[in-house]
């Protein structure tokens, strides 16, 4: 199930004029606040009508300004999370969930039969919250609520506009796991606006990266976020890219090992059994260079690589995109050491990676979205 869109809007000096394709999956529309990703999300959902545009999902058109079509928010199924969970104070969350289910049309939802209510509040793990109001509940448990709700309409997609903003960090971390699992389990599109590179990192399939109003990057999340010529805008210190492993073993000495075509990792232990997929992301300013196998080093995470380009900043800072094994590592160092060490595109190098390097909201659940 693939969401085209195509809009432009003018806002006084601000000009909206942006066009992509998001698939099955989590696209992610990360940017500055102010770069438009909100008035994309909401001209999706049917609550806000630009001056031009055209959006289909799954071949029902919901918008074409040219032949004046323009279907209303609630013809469109669309299952929208806002950024604060707006819960009924006066109901249960049985009772708003049930509000959302009010919304369902006949037959099946939710990209499959049969899910319902039960299957949702496993999902979301909000059983024992289900008699309690939204009074009594903590910021994250009102996100899952209010998640829970905007499913239980059967959506096409759903739609989060920054759900986790206002959520402090342990929140954050809480969260996350439940919306893997709907990426993983439902196969339901999902259009998600952040400008947090460490949720997009986690969650997306797909990055749409928008400035100032347009689309500067787009593609699956791997390559977009290993792209240097996307780092200024997604950021220096948050550049870098996502690797597939497995988790091979957990060792006594309190590591995890984890396998990946680029080579054995080994991280902090995780907690995830043996031969559980997911995705690190590493970032470029964790990575060092080498251009012999290094010896008596402290760093257990060596990788042979091969360079594939370099890119100079304005700065005194260079972005190296490394080929390790068909998986992308990009590393980011000065630009005199790429002088001193005479880096070239296609010479073997060494990728050096400290194990504690990687943060555990830097490590995520992975599954390939289905078509």
């Amino acid at each position: 199930m693939t969401v085209q869109i195509a809009l432009t809007h003018r806002f006084g000096g601000f000009a909206l004029d942006v066009a992509f394709d998001a698939p099955p999956g989590v696209t992610a529309l990360f940017g500055r606040s102010g770069s438009g990703k909100t008035t994309t999300i909401n001209a999706v959902a049917g609550l806000f009508r630009p001056d031009q545009g055209r959006i289909t999902l799954d071949g029902v058109t919901l918008l074409d300004s040219g032949r004046g079509l323009c279907l209303p928010p609630h013809r469109r199924r669309i299952g929208y999370v806002f950024q604060d969970a707006r819960l009924f104070p006066h109901m249960t969350v049985r009772q708003n969930l049930a509000y959302g289910q009010w919304f369902a049309p006949k037959g099946p939802g939710v990209g499959e039969p049969g899910v319902g209510l039960d299957r949702i509040v496993d999902l979301l793990g909000i059983g024992a919250l289900l008699e309690r109001r939204p009074g009594g509940l903590s910021g994250g448990e009102k996100q899952r609520v209010a998640i829970g709700r905007a499913l239980l309409s059967r959506p096409r997609l759903l739609a989060l506009d920054e759900p986790l903003a206002a959520l402090d960090d342990a929140r954050k971390a809480e969260i996350l796991p439940y919306l893997e699992r709907l990426r993983d389990e439902l196969h339901l599109p999902m259009l998600y606006v952040s400008h947090a590179m460490a949720e997009v990192a986690r969650l997306a399939t797909t990055v749409v990266v928008l400035e100032a109003g347009r689309v500067v990057a787009a593609g699956p999340a791997a390559d977009v976020l290993s792209d240097p010529a996307a780092a200024p805008t997604l950021g220096l210190r948050e550049a870098g890219a996502l690797l597939g492993v497995r988790v091979a073993a957990h060792d006594v000495d309190g590591l995890t090992r984890l396998d990946s075509a680029a080579g054995p990792l080994w991280l902090p232990q995780l907690d995830a059994p043996p031969g559980t997929a997911l995705r690190i992301r590493i970032l470029a300013q964790d990575v060092i260079l080498a251009t012999e196998r290094p010896q008596h080093l402290s760093a257990l995470n060596v990788l042979p690589a091969v360079i594939r380009d370099i890119r100079l900043g304005d700065g005194p800072g260079a972005l190296i995109r490394l080929d390790a094994g068909g998986e992308t590592i990009l590393a980011r160092i000065t630009r005199r050491s790429a002088q001193t060490l005479g880096l070239v595109a296609g010479q073997n190098v060494f990728a050096i990676l400290k194990a504690l390097s990687v943060a555990q909201q830097n490590v995520g659940a992975t599954r390939a979205p289905r078509a």
